[in-house]
């Protein structure tokens, strides 16, 4: 198949072995043929530029400018740029910012590589592909959207290991109001204790560790 009949790829992924290695199995494909790989956001961008690729498999993690970020700058630019996230991170976060964005797939790292492919021509075509996993953490998300402020506040100060009166003084406020607004956490996120809060919001994405 020629190559411009070829669907034309670009990679950005910062792990060098992970970026080739994919490089390598999408090349054996007859219909796919990749044109570039960019080990930062900055660089996805300016290839992205350069290339215009048909389809662009972003990372979420790169240097200096994130997946996201990339993905808003290029989408920016070219609005009909097709964009899949290829991440091994699925917290409910990370995915609603990156769909945000403007990315037509959402896909994990673990996944078969049939399924990438399928992706790839799926998009490739106009249409999106999110897994039922991943869409299964974007409705928990949407019951996290009712967390107020104050309470994301909280939970972040929960997850940095503080106790209730500690909290209480970070945020200049009562013990009692700490309560609260653990119990309505808790009632929200569907766990029991702060403990299994806290390990929920890292895992879903609302909190970043540092």
């Amino acid at each position: 198949m020629q190559e411009s009949r070829r669907i034309r790829i670009l990679i950005a992924d910062d792990h060098p072995v992970v970026r080739q290695g994919l490089a390598a199995v999408i090349d054996r494909e007859p219909d796919m043929v990749v044109v570039g790989q960019a080990k930062t956001g900055e660089q996805a961008v300016a290839l992205y530029e350069e290339l215009r690729p048909d389809i662009t498999l972003m990372d979420l993690r790169l240097p200096a400018m994130g997946g996201v970020e990339a993905t808003v700058s290029i989408r920016a630019k070219s609005p009909v740029a097709r964009i899949i996230v290829l991440t091994s991170f699925e917290g409910d976060e990370d995915i609603y910012r990156a769909l945000r964005a403007g990315a037509q797939g959402y896909l994990l790292k673990g996944m078969p590589l049939e399924e990438v492919f399928e992706a790839i021509r799926a998009v490739n075509t106009g249409q999106k592909r999110i897994p039922a996993v991943v869409a299964g953490r974007l409705a928990e998300r949407a019951i996290l959207e009712t967390l107020s402020t104050r309470e994301i506040q909280a939970l972040k100060l929960v997850v940095k290991g503080l106790s209730n009166k500690q909290i209480a003084a970070a945020m200049e406020i009562t013990e009692a109001t700490v309560k609260s607004h653990l119990t309505s956490i808790m009632q929200k996120m569907g766990v029991s204790d702060r403990t299994e809060a806290a390990i929920a919001a890292v895992q879903r994405g609302i909190v970043m560790l540092e």
